[in-house]
């Protein structure tokens, strides 16, 4: 026989402090119990075997009972550490559904869940030992008081905690023009920092019914009232949830005030939405050939030591800066091309040619670093001199030109300019400082010894690895576009309200470019290296084009005045030469 105490009462009266002691009260409930439909919820929990189950049968009998399942669940096992203090929000557009699917799930990963939950759960009692229960519409009740103890107690013992920062079921909102959730609670922002606890958001795909939502707006009481009847209404229909990237505590440090915490843990919720995931175009490139052999190593060496002395332009340990043309050093050039195109595979950015190489390389320069002990080259650089391509070819002589509409009044065509473009740095260099360094310190000493080089332009490739609400985020925050210049192939963002909201409020927040896409990329990574090299040097990010050219990859425009860069950073690239260039007065 089940023990009564665990049994469950489906009505208000079982959540209201002493329903009895009045008769008007009680019979008022009572009517409610009709009104809400809870009297119907009762029935089928008497008929369904879900009384005096314990925590975890009632909610796989629930499941049951409703013919409902989750989709994604495989996602959140993928996602949910299996220890340690965690704290999982969520969007919460059914209003009770989710809570329960959620937490059944969540009970088969790890035992010690809990759910911050409305204390009209209650009435399920044998679910009570996964909930702490709290009352959003009196927020100075001292019960509230207790549960907030409870919450950073559990985290702060290692538990996991599901919570629904709004405290309430999505609603439609004017202001907003949309269903979404009010605003939210900046409870997990500080638990999160109080606790130490990496947050992993949840967005709960879907809402409920228009009519539902439509008595909300004639009177937000109704919403309550009718909750549970809306409930009912999802027997048959799966909870679809998209999961994010767990936000490490680390991450989240980064941030320095609760609010922006909790405005971002909502935007990294409302992020997961799949109707603003796009994907990329499926790639051009279907197969890759094997790439071309490699150059002899003495072959590469003769080659080099073949050229001017003045070609050399910096030397760290074994290896060598250089620059020279294609008819120059046509081997050299012949390894770079492979080299390119055995790096821009790993990006995604390949041409599926045995090497990567175009018309272009007979007319740009390549500035390049070579090993002297290995005869091997690790890394390179293309450089369009844009005075000399412009005059002998006009528009067509620049690479850029397949990717941007450049107005008379850009300053490709104003004064003299390097297009920098096609860099790479071998796989065995990247984790090096000297990799990235010497190349940039090649373009330093070249542009000291052709000081009529003011202005450095080219593209930061944004590789498809990156998803594109990564690069939504750059093309919102790290723009300052001109009327002189227009992408060819635009890049199409999906504006994501909740995004472009974040980023409207805190959009002067330094380093929150960093910040949102580490939180996007599953693997947490950063904006490109170059980007952040760029942006040490001033650089002005004018727009984001697709390079068709390039397996259709978004290309980040810049350009960088060198004259008007920080002197800290000019001297680590120009070194003794610094004041010359700077003093240099072009005519």
């Amino acid at each position: 026989m089940s023990d009564n105490n665990l049994l469950s009462e489906i009505s208000l009266t079982s959540v209201i402090e002493n329903p009895r002691g009045s008769k008007i009260k009680f019979w008022l409930a009572r009517l409610a119990d009709r009104v809400m439909g809870l009297n119907k919820l009762q029935s089928i929990y008497d008929d369904s075997g879900m009384p005096g189950c314990n925590a975890h049968d009632f909610g796989e009998r629930f499941c049951e009972v409703f013919n409902t399942s989750l989709e994604g669940e495989e996602a959140l096992a993928d996602k949910v550490p299996r220890e340690g203090s965690l704290i999982l929000v969520s969007n919460h557009p059914f209003g009770c559904m989710e809570g329960i699917v959620l937490a059944n799930a969540l009970a088969k990963l790890r035992p010690d869940v809990k759910v911050l939950a409305n204390t009209g759960l209650k009435m399920f009692k044998e679910i009570e030992s996964h909930f702490i229960f709290i009352n959003p519409l009196k927020a100075n009740d001292p019960a509230n008081l207790s549960a907030l103890k409870q919450c950073k107690s559990h985290l702060k013992q290692g538990g996991l905690l599901l919570v629904f920062p709004a405290g309430k079921v999505s609603y439609y909102r004017p202001e907003k023009k949309r269903v979404c959730d009010d605003e939210w609670n900046r409870l997990p922002a500080q638990l999160a920092r109080t606790t130490d606890s990496p947050v992993l958001p949840i967005f709960v795909e879907g809402q409920n019914s228009r009519f539902f939502i439509n008595m909300g707006r004639v009177y937000f009481r109704f919403k309550l009232l009718l909750l549970f009847r809306e409930m009912m209404k999802h027997r048959n229909q799966n909870v679809t949830i998209r999961v994010g990237n767990l936000l490490s505590t680390k991450l989240l440090s980064k941030m320095k005030s609760v609010e922006l915490i909790n405005d971002y843990l909502r935007c990294q919720t409302y992020a997961q939405a799949s109707e603003y995931i796009k994907q990329w175009p499926e790639d051009v490139v279907s197969e890759h050939l094997p790439l071309q052999s490699p150059v002899a190593p003495d072959l590469l060496a003769q080659e080099v030591a073949a050229l001017d002395e003045s070609q050399r332009l910096a030397d760290y340990k074994q290896f060598s800066v250089f620059y020279c043309r294609q008819h120059q050093a046509p081997n050299v050039i012949a390894d770079i091309a492979r080299l390119r195109e055995r790096v821009f595979r790993l990006y995604n950015e390949g041409s599926g040619q045995p090497c990567d190489t175009d018309e272009f390389d007979a007319t740009y320069l390549h500035l390049f670093i070579f090993d002297n002990e290995a005869h091997q080259i690790i890394g390179a650089y293309r450089m369009g001199q844009s005075d000399v391509l412009l005059r002998e070819q006009g528009l067509k002589g620049l690479y850029l030109s397949r990717m941007f509409d450049f107005s008379p009044n850009f300053i490709n065509h104003k004064e003299p300019c390097l297009e920098m473009g096609r860099s790479f740095i071998v796989p065995e260099h990247q984790r090096s400082f000297y990799g990235l360094f010497l190349l940039w310190r090649g373009i330093g000493e070249f542009v000291v010894r052709h000081p009529q080089y003011r202005t450095l332009y080219g593209t930061v490739s944004l590789s498809k690895l990156y998803k594109r609400q990564s690069v939504e985020c750059i093309e919102k925050l790290a723009l300052t576009p001109s009327s002189e210049v227009n992408p060819v192939t635009p890049f199409e963002a999906t504006n994501n309200p909740e995004l472009n909201e974040f980023i409207v409020k805190h959009n002067k927040t330094p380093g929150l470019l960093s910040i949102l896409v580490q939180g996007l990329e599953d693997d947490g990574k950063d904006v490109p290296i170059l980007m952040k090299q760029y942006e040490k040097l001033a650089a002005r990010f004018y727009t984001v084009g697709i390079d068709k050219n390039f397996n259709h990859t978004p290309g980040l425009l810049l350009s960088v005045h060198l004259p008007s860069a920080p002197t800290k950073a000019l001297k680590q690239y120009l070194a003794d030469g610094l004041e010359q260039y700077l003093a240099f007065e072009n005519r």
